[in-house]
């Protein structure tokens, strides 16, 4: 990791990228600083991951609400204010929103084991 100097986000001067689903869509805005990355990401009513996820991540949910499912069956449902946190290849995991989500997820070098 290297040193951040002080700088703002401007989120509405960033691209949002599409990123189909299992089912519904997610769009992600990316800010990328070396080795960390901060999104701001928001899925669609129905939408389901195309993936089972070992990355690690800081998630918190701005808006909304959404289950995260482990491998071994165990689903977690974070509302507005509630965050996870997992290291790099710690857990499966894959997201769905019903009725849509908005999220910040920071993930980078400093969750890899």
């Amino acid at each position: 990791m290297s040193n951040i100097p002080f700088q703002t986000i401007d989120w509405t001067s960033i691209e949002k990228v599409e990123y189909k689903g299992a089912s519904g869509t997610a769009f992600w805005q990316i800010a990328q600083f070396g080795g960390l990355r901060v999104r701001l990401v928001e899925y669609s009513n129905g939408y389901l991951a195309d993936h089972w996820c070992r990355k690690g991540h800081i998630v918190y949910c701005l808006e909304g609400e959404f289950t995260s499912e482990l491998d071994t069956g165990e689903k977690i449902k974070l509302t507005k204010d509630q965050a996870y946190v997992v290291s790099d290849e710690l857990s499966s995991h894959r997201s769905f929103s019903e009725n849509g989500v908005k999220l910040l997820i920071i993930d980078g070098d400093f969750l890899k084991q």
